[in-house]
């Protein structure tokens, strides 16, 4: 009941009132406006420049956490990489919109048949008898570092710029412990070429230092500035800083020199298209759904489950795009406390949780019961629920009874309590939160609820200051990483402190592996193995949606191209103004 009460409450707790009428009325008529031969656009519609693209993107509640790549924050690279670039990229011609395979909206994953060269043209492995593996990248010639008073002269990028990005993250004392251990050392050898010398093959190499959330190239001179500061930004990209606001906006501005193109039916253009490209950061739901209604932003990357419809018959003329979430959605146990220290009591826990009835009723069908910690869009890499044991399975029924025998086994017969960590920037946990607290008092358990705003939030587990409990979202990044970052020994973003000196040496084999295959085959293992464990409360993962205007134009929901990098996707956006015009906006 309490469940039903709030699938159909949610809009008066939120506030979130859509008009209708004469809105709806509009909508449809606009609808119909984009749809007569005067204003419906072909598919080799020229190119535009020029105009505004507003963006209010997936991780609207966040201010940027650091500009400074030593400081290893997982943000960065969406906040400074219309600045900044990497050695590797997305190859957006493979996108669906371009007639491709992938959606592009991993939060690190990307395929290798979809890689392509972002500063580096080219890249080859070299086994060399004396030296080893040697991976050897040739760079683009003649890409230019923007000039920024106070910081440097607009110059050439080369390999040294390269050597120096690597040595900056490797140096840090903000290291992710192990990162770059398959790396013996990073040479420049010419202008153009630079050799990273491997103490052994790693399957992951492409995302460590190719396209992932550490590998940003920046220009040396970037040694004697304060990094942490968003003025001294400057990079080869598309854009450049020009205003930042704390908890309210980030604007770039074209970069006139940019190097690259991009190829519309045959023919190259100079990009980016747009004047100016603009984040909006807004803490309160609503109001983004307002700001997307009334044309103040053309794209709204996340979109809830709940006012899908809502938004549907109000603003009919607006475009979609539907995903998977890529994050898992838990409460992680510290496995080094108790009452957690006992698999008895975190089994328990999770039969008391009604997961199926949180798909059906909170989510209104728009979630899969289980996507974590591997996601289904990895291929072989993912085994489906109904594959593994019963006892997996087991972990996803609900049966409070069972709960309470195990509970009383573990020696908790007349329950206890403990404290759970939620952030308040996220909208959907602290919807939850209510429900799982339900759900656990009827099993005798107490859960203390502490809120906390992002920054505090994520500083207790990076310092290990969190409680027994710690809801979070954790992004899958890929295969391999998923499992490493979050159940390895030591790593910064394993919130339930799982140690096994066994989990480690086979994740070390994954990785040291060249076969594909095999590495699938020794990644479900794993995966299996660690569930077992139960370290966490798992919960469904919910869909996502994004929405926006049909004026932007060569654009089809695609959110990252390599780790939280959406610069290269917004710099091929253009807006049509015409119809925007004609829209009354």
């Amino acid at each position: 009941m309490f469940m039903r009460n709030f699938a159909k409450g949610f809009q008066l707790v939120k506030g979130f009132r859509l008009a209708k009428g004469s809105k709806l009325a509009k909508g449809l008529l606009l609808s119909a406006l984009l749809c007569s031969p005067v204003y419906a656009q072909a598919e080799d519609e020229t190119p535009q420049y020029g105009g505004d693209l507003n963006v209010i993107t997936v991780y609207r509640t966040l201010s940027a956490l650091s500009w400074d790549p030593a400081d290893w924050v997982w943000k960065q690279n969406h906040d400074t990489g219309m600045v900044r670039e990497q050695l590797i990229g997305a190859d957006l011609k493979k996108s669906i919109k371009s007639g491709g395979s992938y959606p592009f909206v991993s939060d690190a994953y990307l395929p290798t048949d979809a890689l392509r060269g972002e500063l580096a043209k080219s890249w080859e492995f070299e086994d060399r008898p004396e030296e080893g593996l040697v991976l050897v990248f040739k760079l683009r010639q003649g890409v230019m570092f923007q000039e920024l008073p106070g910081v440097m002269k607009a110059r050439e990028m080369d390999a040294e710029d390269v050597v120096f990005s690597y040595n900056l993250v490797n140096d840090s004392p903000k290291l992710i412990a192990t990162y770059f251990d398959h790396i013996k050392k990073v040479v420049a050898v010419d202008k153009y070429t630079v050799e990273f010398h491997f103490n052994e093959f790693f399957a992951e190499w492409a995302y460590r230092f190719g396209y992932g959330y550490y590998s940003a190239i920046v220009p040396r001179e970037t040694a004697n500035v304060d990094r942490k500061n968003w003025k001294n930004v400057v990079g080869t990209g598309p854009f450049r800083i020009t205003d930042y606001i704390r908890g309210n906006s980030q604007i770039y501005a074209k970069n006139e020199n940019y190097w690259g193109t991009d190829e519309i039916n045959g023919k190259d253009y100079k990009i980016p298209f747009v004047d100016n490209l603009k984040y909006r950061i807004i803490m309160d739901e609503a109001t983004s759904y307002t700001a997307l209604r009334t044309g103040k932003v053309d794209i709204l990357e996340g979109v809830r489950w709940i006012v899908i419809d809502h938004l549907k018959e109000t603003t009919p003329e607006l475009t979609w795009s539907k995903r998977l979430a890529e994050t898992g959605t838990f409460i992680a146990f510290r496995l080094d406390q108790e009452p957690f220290n006992d698999v008895r009591v975190r089994r328990a826990l999770n039969l008391a949780v009604n997961q199926q009835e949180i798909v059906d009723l909170y989510y209104g069908g728009h979630a899969e019961l289980f996507a974590y910690p591997q996601h289904p869009t990895y291929g072989n890499y993912f085994q489906p629920l109904n594959k593994m044991p019963e006892s997996i399975q087991e972990l996803y029924s609900y049966n409070p009874e069972r709960a309470k025998e195990l509970l009383a086994e573990a020696g908790y017969a007349e329950g206890l309590a403990f404290r759970v960590q939620v952030c308040t920037c996220n909208p959907n946990h602290m919807d939850l939160i209510p429900l799982i607290e339900d759900y656990m008092k009827k099993v005798g358990v107490t859960m203390i609820i502490e809120p906390y705003e992002y920054a505090s939030h994520l500083s207790l587990m990076t310092t290990r200051k969190h409680g027994e409990g710690y809801f979070m979202n954790n992004g899958h990044t890929n295969p391999t990483t998923t499992l490493r970052k979050s159940f390895g020994t030591g790593q910064t973003w394993n919130p339930s402190q799982y140690s096994d000196p066994e989990f480690d040496r086979k994740m070390k084999l994954v990785y040291n592996t060249r076969d594909e295959a095999k590495r699938e085959q020794m990644v479900r293992e794993m995966t299996r193995d660690i569930m077992e464990e139960v370290p966490y409360l798992f919960l469904p993962t919910g869909y996502a949606y994004s929405a926006w205007w049909p004026w932007v134009k060569n654009y089809g929901g695609e959110l990252r191209a390599g780790a939280v990098h959406p610069g290269p996707i917004y710099a091929r956006i253009w807006i049509d103004q015409k119809m925007k015009n004609a829209m009354g906006f």
